[in-house]
């Protein structure tokens, strides 16, 4: 886990390095949202020698890591509803294949038909997906898992930390408890109203 976490973060971060300093070299907003990737990076391409290989092999490894993550998504959704509803394996494919593939219309159809959709603040179809996912769904439900682990209203931090603590590896720090259970909530939350900020300037004619 701690490797894991260790090589995301840290390609995280190189992906930073490489992707912000090119958007201002190419003239791109850096908050371009979804379409960033596509915009900067073949610019960046384009300046490397082989850089249509370069690209190419880039975009395909792209497109690998999206199924895998597509995969490890629909497992996790998977076994949810067998786990919640004693449904086998089929069935939950059966009710969540055509639930997801009818959810993702959207998203399929900004890029043509709803291309000229647009919300003021936000953007597109997909940049509105992504500001829903990344500026709502996820910050709120991180914290509403750290109160849960954290809090004697849901889990609380002593079966928090036996659970963390089960198998062989490496232990919870327990000195992290008032960092983990105040400090990173408030992280949340200024990353959840920064993130609301700039849009709710442009509705309220700040921007």
């Amino acid at each position: 886990a701690v490797r894991i976490a260790g090589m995301d973060t840290l390609v995280a971060i190189m992906a930073g390095l490489i992707i912000f300093p090119a958007c201002f070299a190419y003239g791109v907003a850096p908050d371009a949202g979804p379409d960033l990737v596509f915009l900067t990076l073949p610019a960046v391409f384009e300046q490397m020698p082989l850089g249509q290989l370069w690209g190419t092999i880039f975009f395909l490894c792209m497109a690998f890591a999206a199924l895998s993550t597509v995969i490890a998504v629909f497992e996790n959704i998977l076994r949810f509803s067998m786990d919640q509803w004693d449904v086998t394996r089929k069935r939950a494919v059966a009710i969540n294949g055509p639930l997801l593939a009818l959810l993702s219309l959207p998203c399929v159809f900004g890029y043509n038909i709803w291309s000229d959709f647009l919300v003021p603040g936000i953007g597109d179809v997909q940049s509105l997906e992504d500001f829903i996912l990344s500026n709502n769904i996820l910050p709120i439900g991180c914290l509403l898992f750290v109160l849960f682990c954290t809090t004697k209203g849901g889990w609380g931090w002593d079966k928090f930390m036996a659970e963390a603590d089960r198998g062989e590896g490496v232990t919870f720090p327990k000195w992290t408890r008032l960092w983990v259970k105040y400090g990173v909530p408030a992280l949340i939350l200024i990353v959840f109203f920064t993130g609301w900020a700039p849009t709710m300037q442009t509705w309220l004619g700040l921007a």
